[in-house]
């Protein structure tokens, strides 16, 4: 019987070269021994119809059963124009649907962005934070991993360089585990 967590990863960016791609890559030497990380591609869902969402596309469907099985979400996002990218806003509105149908539902969460501006995508963490209220999704708050000025912090082949983000990658998915851990058994003896 494998009783190690199960998070499923994905990335707010289809760019190829995209720092959050990278971000979510690096976490899995970062896991800790009892969990695994499963990165998701966006790439290929489509825009949401909702008059689709009953007959949903299968890449829709195949993320939604990743979601359902996944015993916690790590999600590294980009900041566009002081929020999330539209790719995933898009594919979280395609996944939550239709309503009712909602395997976000009870998820604990974490989050991570890296951004070659200052503040490293903090705005677009915080508005992603609002949508996991609607959501009913658990978000851990601390630590607040952030990558600024990520152009600086990653080689040419994607590999983080900067020991501080690493320290504190790790530290967010053990918390992440931790509250995982705790969810369930509380699941169980409920």
């Amino acid at each position: 019987m494998n009783d190690k967590i199960k998070i499923l990863g994905f990335a707010g960016s289809l760019r190829k070269e995209s720092f959050n791609k990278a971000l979510l890559h690096n976490a899995v030497s970062l896991v800790p021994d009892n969990s695994t990380l499963e990165i998701f591609e966006l790439a290929g869902i489509p825009p949401f119809n909702q008059d689709t969402e009953k007959n949903m596309p299968d890449k829709v469907r195949e993320f939604k059963s990743k979601i359902r099985n996944a015993d916690a979400i790590l999600i590294s996002t980009p900041e566009y124009n002081y929020s999330i990218p539209g790719v995933l806003k898009n594919a979280i509105d395609s996944a939550s649907r239709p309503y009712g149908d909602n395997p976000f539902d009870g998820k604990p969460v974490a989050i991570m962005s890296a951004s070659v501006g200052m503040l490293g995508g903090s705005r677009a963490q915080y508005h992603l934070r609002q949508i996991f209220v609607f959501l009913n999704m658990y978000p851990i708050n601390r630590p607040e991993v952030m990558v600024n000025f990520a152009a600086d912090k990653f080689d040419s082949n994607g590999n983080l360089m900067d020991e501080n983000s690493k320290k504190l990658i790790g530290m967010l998915i053990s918390n992440l585990v931790d509250w995982a851990i705790l969810l369930k058994n509380k699941k169980v003896q409920s």
